[in-house]
């Protein structure tokens, strides 16, 4: 009995939205995999070439790189972040490392990371897929994440999205 009491008592905690938004993330970045995965099976089965020419090769490889520093420095910058948690956090703190830039730099660096797979490995499947998944996350997953950064952050993280568009 105390058990199923605990239990209920659990169950009817609101999570964190800390919780909720790398919840979230973790779906957003799941969809980007599978994705992948469906694509890359697709691009065996039926082997789609889209370029002639070798120097989407090296256009790819510059991707992989960008995309590597771009998820790496909003890494970096997300825990940084941390230590806003019992602050009194403005539109300011938001604009750090590439979130001047962007509200989303690791979908954006997921999104240079699979197109450059695809245009070294010319695979036309991996290159449609990557810019579904992005379109999914970025219209469903990130939308989910904005409302709760904006319940959590109000006004604040409001005038932020005025500040950085995408």
């Amino acid at each position: 009995m105390e058990g199923e009491n605990k239990v209920e008592q659990v169950s009817n905690q609101k999570i964190h939205p800390k919780g909720r938004v790398h919840r979230i993330l973790a779906h957003s970045y799941t969809v980007f995999f599978v994705l992948f995965l469906i694509s890359v099976l697709f691009d065996f089965i039926f082997q789609i070439k889209i370029f002639n020419s070798s120097i989407m090769a090296p256009i790819g490889v510059f991707f992989l790189i960008l995309s590597t520093i771009i998820i790496l420095w909003a890494q970096k910058t997300g825990r940084d972040f941390k230590k806003l948690e019992n602050k009194d956090v403005r539109a300011e703190h938001f604009l750090r490392g590439p979130y001047y830039y962007t509200r989303s730099p690791t979908h954006f660096g997921l999104l240079f990371l699979m197109l450059g797979f695809g245009m070294i490995a010319n695979a036309f499947f991996v290159i449609l897929f990557t810019i579904v998944s992005f379109l999914i996350t970025k219209f469903y997953f990130l939308n989910k994440q904005e409302s709760i950064l904006t319940e959590k952050y109000g006004a604040h993280y409001t005038e932020y999205k005025k500040q950085v568009k995408f």
